[in-house]
């Protein structure tokens, strides 16, 4: 698996209705092919993104007059995203919650690493995704699309 994007209430819906599927999937495309093996991931996903025009828009911040900010936002969809820990998943869809809420977004994509240690007991990623999200309705309700990547392990210089 290089990465797979599994939808939550209707994010897939909303995506396609603003024509937007074949733009999701070649910047998760160019994501992974930028991230894969690499050591210093924080700026070369933000050139990604910039490259894909994810990052043009003024609207980044999660709470105006704050620095807390999205890494993308197109169309009314926002991304967000870590790929050091799965836990992210928790800050990450709360995140994108507050703008949901706040009117600023209309469906977010969360961008995670797929990898977890092999001796966890919860069986593979995305059936804890699939538990994770529903468990956290309705307190987490809005759209989400959640992006799982597997980059390898880094290429460390020699």
């Amino acid at each position: 698996m290089d990465f797979q994007l599994i939808h939550f209430r209707d994010a897939d819906k909303i995506i396609e209705q603003k024509a937007m599927v074949s733009d999701v999937a070649m910047t998760m495309e160019y994501v992974f092919t930028a991230l894969q093996g690499s050591l210093y991931r924080k700026e070369l996903l933000r050139l990604a993104l910039d490259e894909m025009g994810w990052r043009v828009s003024g609207c980044l911040n999660v709470i105006a007059g704050r620095r807390y900010q999205y890494k993308g936002f197109k169309h009314g969809v926002a991304i967000d995203g870590h790929f050091s820990a799965y836990e992210y998943i928790l800050e990450g869809l709360m995140r994108l919650q507050v703008g949901y809420d706040k009117g600023n977004i209309e469906a977010g994509i969360l961008m995670l690493t797929a990898k977890r240690s092999e001796k966890s007991p919860y069986g593979d990623t995305v059936s804890m995704v699939k538990e994770d999200v529903d468990s956290l309705y309705p307190t987490i309700s809005m759209p989400v699309s959640i992006c799982l990547f597997d980059l390898g392990e880094p290429d460390l210089p020699e």
